[in-house]
């Protein structure tokens, strides 16, 4: 059986047999029978470890938080995820150092800001649900998410130096330029666009020009 529980960058989740380099949680979303009946539970939209202190657990067992998988750590942070602070705390510290950097001012919890930034409550398409805002691709650091049209059809992109990388649950495909001077749709949330441009590096499943 497939379970429901792989993330895409617009933050939905789907039934997909491949599994991704990264583990998180946004609480308990499915019910005695492993259906997901909850998009999240709670602020802390974290990415973990998939090995930590030799635990062991078993995918969505009732009553303990469901365990969401990601193609990678980027592809977390554009869902609207952010490093855990126990089995990824070397991440966290650096996310939370680049956080206080580019975000001087800020008086609210990462949660708190991250959760008004990545989410639209009681919305079922993606396109209302998921806060987007529109940006300069020029101005993008490396590791945002863009989409290029706001339609059914939409592909999320990486930005990764020149060039534009589309998004798939097994990795990403052959690069196309990227376009100077145009205006796109930004995934990832706008608070953690500020870390990358501060210097965040999140790990990125491996790309290849000639996929």
């Amino acid at each position: 059986m497939t379970l429901q529980n792989r993330v895409d960058p617009f933050g939905n989740i789907h039934a997909v047999a491949d599994r991704g380099a990264c583990l998180g949680n946004r609480g308990i979303l499915h019910d005695d029978h492993r259906n997901l009946i909850h998009y999240h539970r709670h602020q802390a939209w974290i990415i973990c470890r998939l090995e930590f202190k030799g635990r062991q657990r078993t995918v969505m067992t009732p009553n303990a938080y469901t365990e969401l998988f990601f193609l990678d750590e980027v592809t977390a942070l554009a869902a609207g995820h952010r490093p855990c602070a126990e089995c990824n705390r070397p991440r966290y510290n650096e996310f939370k150092r680049l956080w206080q950097q580019a975000h001087p001012h800020s008086r609210d919890a990462i949660d708190t800001v991250l959760h008004r930034a990545r989410f639209v409550p009681r919305q079922r398409d993606w396109r209302q649900k998921k806060r987007t805002y529109t940006a300069r691709l020029d101005d993008l650091p490396d590791g945002a998410f863009v989409t290029l049209a706001a339609s059914d059809e939409a592909i999320p992109f990486l930005v990764l130096a020149e060039a534009l990388y589309p998004w798939h649950f097994d990795g990403y495909g052959h690069p196309s330029p990227r376009p100077t001077d145009q205006v796109v749709t930004v995934l990832t949330p706008e608070p953690t666009v500020r870390i990358l441009a501060a210097g965040y590096r999140p790990d990125i499943h491996p790309v290849s020009p000639h996929k």
